[in-house]
Protein backbone atom coordinates (compact mmCIF):
# COMPACT_ATOMS: atom_id res chain seq x y z
CA UNK A 1 0.00 0.00 0.00
CA UNK A 2 1.48 3.66 -0.93
CA UNK A 3 -0.07 5.72 2.05
CA UNK A 4 0.11 9.44 0.77
CA UNK A 5 1.62 12.02 2.76
CA UNK A 6 -0.48 15.44 2.42
CA UNK A 7 0.02 19.22 3.64
CA UNK A 8 -2.17 19.41 6.67
CA UNK A 9 -4.39 22.35 7.56
CA UNK A 10 -2.25 24.74 9.95
CA UNK A 11 -4.71 27.45 10.64
CA UNK A 12 -7.66 29.59 9.14
CA UNK A 13 -7.07 31.28 5.76
CA UNK A 14 -3.68 29.62 5.42
CA UNK A 15 -3.48 28.20 1.51
CA UNK A 16 0.12 27.15 0.83
CA UNK A 17 2.74 26.54 2.66
CA UNK A 18 6.97 25.95 1.58
CA UNK A 19 8.67 22.46 2.33
CA UNK A 20 11.45 24.28 4.33
CA UNK A 21 13.12 20.54 5.00
CA UNK A 22 12.85 17.24 4.68
CA UNK A 23 14.06 15.48 8.12
CA UNK A 24 14.69 11.69 5.94
CA UNK A 25 15.81 11.13 2.42
CA UNK A 26 13.97 9.26 -0.21
CA UNK A 27 14.34 6.01 0.02
CA UNK A 28 14.82 6.18 4.08
CA UNK A 29 13.03 3.42 5.97
CA UNK A 30 10.92 5.01 8.27
CA UNK A 31 8.52 4.04 11.25
CA UNK A 32 5.00 5.78 12.29
CA UNK A 33 5.34 9.08 14.31
CA UNK A 34 8.51 10.12 13.12
CA UNK A 35 8.84 13.46 12.17
CA UNK A 36 9.46 13.46 8.11
CA UNK A 37 9.14 16.68 7.44
CA UNK A 38 9.32 20.91 8.62
CA UNK A 39 6.62 23.42 6.74
CA UNK A 40 6.80 26.97 6.60
CA UNK A 41 3.81 29.18 6.17
CA UNK A 42 3.48 32.59 6.72
CA UNK A 43 2.23 32.12 10.15
CA UNK A 44 4.40 29.53 11.96
CA UNK A 45 6.14 26.55 11.52
CA UNK A 46 4.68 22.99 11.41
CA UNK A 47 6.16 19.35 11.65
CA UNK A 48 4.77 16.36 9.68
CA UNK A 49 4.69 12.92 10.92
CA UNK A 50 4.37 9.87 9.07
CA UNK A 51 1.36 7.36 10.08
CA UNK A 52 2.67 4.21 8.83
CA UNK A 53 5.59 2.41 8.68
CA UNK A 54 7.35 2.05 5.11
CA UNK A 55 10.09 3.38 2.83
CA UNK A 56 9.53 6.92 2.19
CA UNK A 57 9.23 8.06 -1.55
CA UNK A 58 9.37 12.17 -2.21
CA UNK A 59 7.87 14.02 -4.47
CA UNK A 60 8.36 17.77 -3.32
CA UNK A 61 11.54 18.78 -2.96
CA UNK A 62 12.66 21.13 0.40
CA UNK A 63 12.11 24.58 -1.14
CA UNK A 64 8.82 24.04 -2.88
CA UNK A 65 5.51 26.16 -2.10
CA UNK A 66 2.51 23.36 -2.35
CA UNK A 67 -1.02 23.69 -1.87
CA UNK A 68 -2.62 22.79 1.44
CA UNK A 69 -4.17 19.35 0.85
CA UNK A 70 -1.41 18.01 -1.66
CA UNK A 71 0.43 15.25 -2.12
CA UNK A 72 4.03 15.53 -1.27
CA UNK A 73 4.82 12.09 -1.19
CA UNK A 74 3.96 9.14 0.09
CA UNK A 75 4.88 5.94 2.35
CA UNK A 76 5.35 2.34 0.74
CA UNK A 77 4.30 0.23 3.60
CA UNK A 78 4.58 -2.55 1.34
CA UNK A 79 8.65 -2.07 0.11
CA UNK A 80 11.58 -3.72 2.26
CA UNK A 81 14.26 -1.62 3.50
CA UNK A 82 16.85 -1.60 1.34
CA UNK A 83 20.05 -3.62 2.12
CA UNK A 84 22.77 -3.02 3.97
CA UNK A 85 25.99 -3.12 2.23
CA UNK A 86 28.62 -5.60 3.85
CA UNK A 87 30.60 -4.91 6.51
CA UNK A 88 33.84 -6.45 4.64
CA UNK A 89 32.99 -4.53 1.87
CA UNK A 90 30.83 -1.27 2.00
CA UNK A 91 29.77 0.47 -1.13
CA UNK A 92 30.36 4.21 -0.84
CA UNK A 93 28.87 6.17 -3.43
CA UNK A 94 30.81 7.76 -6.16
CA UNK A 95 31.40 12.14 -4.45
CA UNK A 96 31.96 14.76 -6.96
CA UNK A 97 34.67 17.17 -6.13
CA UNK A 98 32.92 19.17 -3.95
CA UNK A 99 31.02 16.96 -1.86
CA UNK A 100 34.63 15.23 -1.34
CA UNK A 101 35.66 18.33 0.43
CA UNK A 102 32.84 18.48 3.01
CA UNK A 103 31.19 16.73 5.41
CA UNK A 104 27.90 16.29 3.98
CA UNK A 105 26.73 12.92 6.08
CA UNK A 106 23.53 13.14 7.58
CA UNK A 107 21.75 16.22 6.15
CA UNK A 108 18.60 16.72 4.26
CA UNK A 109 18.66 17.03 0.67
CA UNK A 110 17.31 20.89 1.00
CA UNK A 111 20.46 21.18 3.42
CA UNK A 112 23.20 19.24 1.04
CA UNK A 113 22.23 21.47 -1.55
CA UNK A 114 22.38 24.34 0.20
CA UNK A 115 25.67 23.94 1.50
CA UNK A 116 27.00 22.65 -1.62
CA UNK A 117 25.74 25.77 -3.30
CA UNK A 118 27.35 27.97 -0.54
CA UNK A 119 30.63 25.11 0.03
CA UNK A 120 29.60 25.29 3.49
CA UNK A 121 31.31 22.58 6.20
CA UNK A 122 28.02 21.22 7.83
CA UNK A 123 30.82 20.19 10.52
CA UNK A 124 31.89 24.06 11.73
CA UNK A 125 27.96 24.89 12.25
CA UNK A 126 26.09 24.19 15.18
CA UNK A 127 22.42 22.61 14.11
CA UNK A 128 19.61 23.40 15.80
CA UNK A 129 17.17 20.34 13.94
CA UNK A 130 16.24 17.67 15.78
CA UNK A 131 19.37 16.14 17.96
CA UNK A 132 21.57 18.66 16.32
CA UNK A 133 21.02 18.23 13.30
CA UNK A 134 22.16 20.87 11.03
CA UNK A 135 19.03 22.48 8.81
CA UNK A 136 18.98 24.47 5.53
CA UNK A 137 18.07 27.77 7.94
CA UNK A 138 21.13 26.43 9.44
CA UNK A 139 23.83 26.58 6.88
CA UNK A 140 21.48 29.69 5.13
CA UNK A 141 22.47 31.97 8.20
CA UNK A 142 25.92 30.88 8.80
CA UNK A 143 26.29 31.80 5.46
CA UNK A 144 24.98 34.98 6.11
CA UNK A 145 28.28 35.92 8.65
CA UNK A 146 30.83 34.06 7.34
CA UNK A 147 32.28 34.42 3.73
CA UNK A 148 31.90 31.32 1.50
CA UNK A 149 35.19 28.73 0.47
CA UNK A 150 35.70 29.52 -2.85
CA UNK A 151 35.19 26.51 -5.30
CA UNK A 152 38.32 25.62 -6.91
CA UNK A 153 37.33 24.91 -10.68
CA UNK A 154 38.75 21.35 -12.44
CA UNK A 155 40.05 23.30 -15.17
CA UNK A 156 41.34 27.02 -16.23
CA UNK A 157 38.58 28.77 -17.93
CA UNK A 158 39.15 31.00 -20.65
CA UNK A 159 39.88 34.63 -19.73
CA UNK A 160 37.13 36.87 -20.43
CA UNK A 161 37.10 39.96 -22.33
CA UNK A 162 37.66 42.48 -19.77
CA UNK A 163 34.23 44.92 -19.58
CA UNK A 164 34.11 48.42 -19.35
CA UNK A 165 32.83 49.28 -15.65
CA UNK A 166 31.45 53.00 -14.53
CA UNK A 167 33.16 55.31 -12.23
CA UNK A 168 29.94 54.56 -9.78
CA UNK A 169 29.73 50.60 -10.34
CA UNK A 170 30.72 48.78 -6.87
CA UNK A 171 33.18 45.38 -6.93
CA UNK A 172 32.66 42.47 -5.23
CA UNK A 173 29.35 39.90 -6.13
CA UNK A 174 25.52 39.37 -5.56
CA UNK A 175 23.83 36.95 -4.07
CA UNK A 176 20.35 36.54 -4.71
CA UNK A 177 18.28 34.23 -1.70
CA UNK A 178 14.66 33.50 -1.94
CA UNK A 179 12.45 35.22 0.85
CA UNK A 180 10.94 32.48 3.06
CA UNK A 181 7.07 32.57 3.44
CA UNK A 182 7.22 34.21 6.91
CA UNK A 183 9.56 37.08 5.81
CA UNK A 184 7.01 37.24 2.38
CA UNK A 185 4.08 37.35 4.64
CA UNK A 186 5.59 39.96 7.27
CA UNK A 187 6.56 42.33 4.17
CA UNK A 188 2.82 42.39 3.23
CA UNK A 189 1.49 43.12 6.83
CA UNK A 190 3.86 46.13 7.51
CA UNK A 191 2.74 47.59 3.87
CA UNK A 192 -0.70 47.46 4.47
CA UNK A 193 -0.99 48.53 8.21
CA UNK A 194 1.44 51.56 6.71
CA UNK A 195 -1.59 51.90 3.94
CA UNK A 196 -4.68 51.03 5.56
CA UNK A 197 -3.75 52.84 8.89
CA UNK A 198 -3.48 56.62 9.89
CA UNK A 199 -0.43 55.85 12.11
CA UNK A 200 1.19 58.66 14.37
CA UNK A 201 3.65 58.00 17.00
CA UNK A 202 4.06 59.71 20.31
CA UNK A 203 6.93 59.59 22.75
CA UNK A 204 7.93 59.71 26.44
CA UNK A 205 10.91 58.96 28.79
CA UNK A 206 10.28 56.99 31.75
CA UNK A 207 12.34 56.90 35.27
CA UNK A 208 13.33 53.05 36.15
CA UNK A 209 14.54 53.54 38.98
CA UNK A 210 11.75 52.20 41.32
CA UNK A 211 11.67 49.00 39.27
CA UNK A 212 15.56 48.80 39.44
CA UNK A 213 15.48 48.57 43.15
CA UNK A 214 13.02 46.41 43.21
CA UNK A 215 14.21 44.15 40.80
CA UNK A 216 17.65 44.16 42.41
CA UNK A 217 16.05 43.11 46.06
CA UNK A 218 13.51 40.33 44.61
CA UNK A 219 15.31 38.82 41.73
CA UNK A 220 17.10 35.76 43.58
CA UNK A 221 13.63 35.41 45.77
CA UNK A 222 11.54 35.57 42.64
CA UNK A 223 13.50 33.36 40.44
CA UNK A 224 14.20 30.52 43.32
CA UNK A 225 10.34 30.59 43.73
CA UNK A 226 8.64 31.31 40.23
CA UNK A 227 11.75 29.57 38.08
CA UNK A 228 12.54 32.62 35.70
CA UNK A 229 14.25 35.62 36.20
CA UNK A 230 12.46 38.80 37.10
CA UNK A 231 13.08 41.21 34.19
CA UNK A 232 11.58 44.39 33.33
CA UNK A 233 9.13 42.83 30.35
CA UNK A 234 6.84 41.72 33.69
CA UNK A 235 6.44 45.49 35.02
CA UNK A 236 5.93 46.90 31.36
CA UNK A 237 3.19 44.60 30.64
CA UNK A 238 0.84 45.01 33.77
CA UNK A 239 1.11 48.52 33.25
CA UNK A 240 0.14 48.57 29.78
CA UNK A 241 -2.60 46.24 30.86
CA UNK A 242 -3.61 49.08 33.30
CA UNK A 243 -3.40 51.63 30.83
CA UNK A 244 -5.73 49.65 28.37
CA UNK A 245 -8.49 49.53 31.49
CA UNK A 246 -8.24 53.57 31.27
CA UNK A 247 -8.22 54.17 27.80
CA UNK A 248 -10.18 51.13 26.08
CA UNK A 249 -9.94 52.66 22.34
CA UNK A 250 -6.76 51.39 22.35
CA UNK A 251 -7.22 47.86 22.93
CA UNK A 252 -9.94 48.42 19.98
CA UNK A 253 -9.67 48.40 16.48
CA UNK A 254 -11.73 49.57 13.30
CA UNK A 255 -13.69 47.12 11.45
CA UNK A 256 -15.63 48.88 8.58
CA UNK A 257 -17.38 51.59 9.69
CA UNK A 258 -17.69 50.08 13.16
CA UNK A 259 -15.57 49.92 16.60
CA UNK A 260 -14.93 46.63 18.39
CA UNK A 261 -13.92 46.94 21.78
CA UNK A 262 -11.90 43.98 24.13
CA UNK A 263 -13.09 43.58 27.54
CA UNK A 264 -9.82 41.78 27.77
CA UNK A 265 -6.35 42.38 27.26
CA UNK A 266 -4.33 39.74 25.50
CA UNK A 267 -0.68 41.13 24.82
CA UNK A 268 1.28 40.33 21.93
CA UNK A 269 5.10 40.16 22.85
CA UNK A 270 7.34 40.84 19.50
CA UNK A 271 10.62 38.44 19.86
CA UNK A 272 13.21 37.75 16.81
CA UNK A 273 13.35 34.26 15.81
CA UNK A 274 15.68 32.90 13.28
CA UNK A 275 13.53 32.57 10.36
CA UNK A 276 12.12 36.20 11.28
CA UNK A 277 10.16 38.72 13.77
CA UNK A 278 7.51 36.48 15.05
CA UNK A 279 4.50 38.11 18.16
CA UNK A 280 3.52 35.27 20.51
CA UNK A 281 0.47 36.16 22.30
CA UNK A 282 -0.08 35.99 26.55
CA UNK A 283 -3.94 35.56 26.04
CA UNK A 284 -6.02 37.49 28.88
CA UNK A 285 -3.15 38.43 29.95
CA UNK A 286 -5.44 41.07 32.73
CA UNK A 287 -5.45 37.74 34.79
CA UNK A 288 -1.72 37.36 35.02
CA UNK A 289 0.64 38.25 37.88
CA UNK A 290 4.04 39.55 37.22
CA UNK A 291 5.64 35.97 37.70
CA UNK A 292 2.88 34.18 34.90
CA UNK A 293 3.74 37.26 32.61
CA UNK A 294 7.76 36.55 32.59
CA UNK A 295 6.81 32.92 32.55
CA UNK A 296 4.53 32.80 29.52
CA UNK A 297 7.44 35.32 27.49
CA UNK A 298 9.95 32.57 28.31
CA UNK A 299 8.18 29.87 26.93
CA UNK A 300 7.29 31.64 23.90
CA UNK A 301 10.94 32.94 23.12
CA UNK A 302 11.70 28.81 23.46
CA UNK A 303 9.62 27.70 21.00
CA UNK A 304 10.10 30.78 18.86
CA UNK A 305 13.62 30.07 19.24
CA UNK A 306 13.39 26.30 18.45
CA UNK A 307 10.45 26.64 15.57
CA UNK A 308 7.85 25.13 17.49
CA UNK A 309 5.12 28.43 17.82
CA UNK A 310 1.70 27.95 16.55
CA UNK A 311 -1.19 29.62 14.62
CA UNK A 312 -2.74 29.11 17.99
CA UNK A 313 0.02 30.75 19.64
CA UNK A 314 0.24 33.96 17.64
CA UNK A 315 -3.54 34.84 17.35
CA UNK A 316 -6.00 36.73 19.10
CA UNK A 317 -3.67 39.92 20.26
CA UNK A 318 -5.19 42.83 20.95
CA UNK A 319 -2.20 44.95 21.54
CA UNK A 320 1.21 44.45 21.11
CA UNK A 321 4.57 45.10 22.72
CA UNK A 322 7.84 45.46 21.10
CA UNK A 323 11.74 45.67 22.59
CA UNK A 324 14.34 46.90 20.58
CA UNK A 325 16.38 47.69 23.32
CA UNK A 326 17.32 44.30 23.70
CA UNK A 327 19.33 44.60 20.02
CA UNK A 328 20.55 48.42 21.37
CA UNK A 329 17.78 50.56 20.06
CA UNK A 330 17.83 54.51 21.79
CA UNK A 331 14.34 55.42 19.71
CA UNK A 332 12.04 53.97 17.24
CA UNK A 333 8.79 54.52 15.86
CA UNK A 334 7.30 50.92 15.59
CA UNK A 335 4.70 49.75 12.92
CA UNK A 336 1.12 48.21 14.00
CA UNK A 337 0.23 44.80 14.23
CA UNK A 338 -3.23 44.84 12.04
CA UNK A 339 -5.93 44.88 12.93
CA UNK A 340 -4.66 46.18 16.59
CA UNK A 341 -4.78 50.13 16.64
CA UNK A 342 -1.45 50.59 19.00
CA UNK A 343 1.76 48.90 19.63
CA UNK A 344 4.53 50.33 22.51
CA UNK A 345 7.87 50.10 21.86
CA UNK A 346 10.01 49.75 24.78
CA UNK A 347 13.95 51.09 24.02
CA UNK A 348 17.48 50.72 25.30
CA UNK A 349 18.04 52.04 29.03
CA UNK A 350 21.07 54.65 29.59
CA UNK A 351 22.11 56.40 32.49
CA UNK A 352 21.48 60.09 31.49
CA UNK A 353 22.01 63.25 33.65
CA UNK A 354 18.24 64.68 34.72
CA UNK A 355 16.67 66.94 37.19
CA UNK A 356 15.16 65.32 40.20
CA UNK A 357 14.09 67.78 43.24
CA UNK A 358 16.00 70.91 41.77
CA UNK A 359 19.19 68.47 41.56
CA UNK A 360 20.85 67.07 38.74
CA UNK A 361 20.98 63.33 39.31
CA UNK A 362 22.08 60.08 37.01
CA UNK A 363 19.30 57.97 36.56
CA UNK A 364 18.09 54.80 34.19
CA UNK A 365 16.47 56.51 31.59
CA UNK A 366 14.07 54.70 28.65
CA UNK A 367 12.43 56.46 25.82
CA UNK A 368 9.04 54.73 25.30
CA UNK A 369 7.11 55.30 21.95
CA UNK A 370 3.48 54.83 21.08
CA UNK A 371 2.64 54.42 17.39
CA UNK A 372 -1.57 54.30 17.18
CA UNK A 373 -4.21 54.19 14.50
CA UNK A 374 -4.86 58.07 14.18
CA UNK A 375 -8.82 56.96 13.17
CA UNK A 376 -10.13 55.59 16.54
CA UNK A 377 -7.43 57.12 19.14
CA UNK A 378 -7.18 60.67 19.72
CA UNK A 379 -4.00 62.43 20.34
CA UNK A 380 -4.71 63.71 23.41
CA UNK A 381 -5.99 59.53 24.43
CA UNK A 382 -2.75 58.41 23.13
CA UNK A 383 -0.24 60.99 25.02
CA UNK A 384 -2.72 60.21 28.27
CA UNK A 385 -2.24 56.48 27.97
CA UNK A 386 1.44 56.89 27.56
CA UNK A 387 1.69 59.06 30.64
CA UNK A 388 -0.30 56.51 32.44
CA UNK A 389 2.75 53.92 31.68
CA UNK A 390 5.20 56.08 32.49
CA UNK A 391 3.43 57.12 35.80
CA UNK A 392 3.17 53.51 36.80
CA UNK A 393 6.69 52.05 36.38
CA UNK A 394 7.72 55.29 38.04
CA UNK A 395 6.03 54.20 41.13
CA UNK A 396 5.20 50.16 40.86
CA UNK A 397 2.84 50.16 43.85
CA UNK A 398 0.34 51.80 40.62
CA UNK A 399 0.80 48.60 39.23
CA UNK A 400 0.26 46.30 43.03
CA UNK A 401 -3.12 48.90 43.53
CA UNK A 402 -4.18 48.78 39.91
CA UNK A 403 -4.86 52.91 40.02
Amino acid sequence: MKAEIKVPAVGESINEATIAEWLKRDGDTISRDEILLNLETDKANVEVVAEHDGVLKIQEQGGATVAIGATIGFIDTDASAPSLPDADNPITPPLDSEEEKLDLNDLSPAARHAALEHSMDPSQINGTGKDGRVTKVDIMQHAKSAPAVKKSPTQPAEKAPAAKTSATQSAGSDRREKMSTIRKRIAQRLVMAQHTAAILTTFNEVDLTEVKVLRTKYKEKFKEKYSVNLGFMGFFTKAVIEALKKYPAVNAFIEGEEIIYHDYASIGIAVGSPRGLVVPVLKNAENMSIADIEQGIKAAALKARDGKLTIDDMSGGTFTISNGGTYGSLMSTPILNPPQSGILGMHKIEDRPVAVNGKVEIRPIMYIALSYDHRIIDGEGAVKFLVHIKNALEDPARILLEI
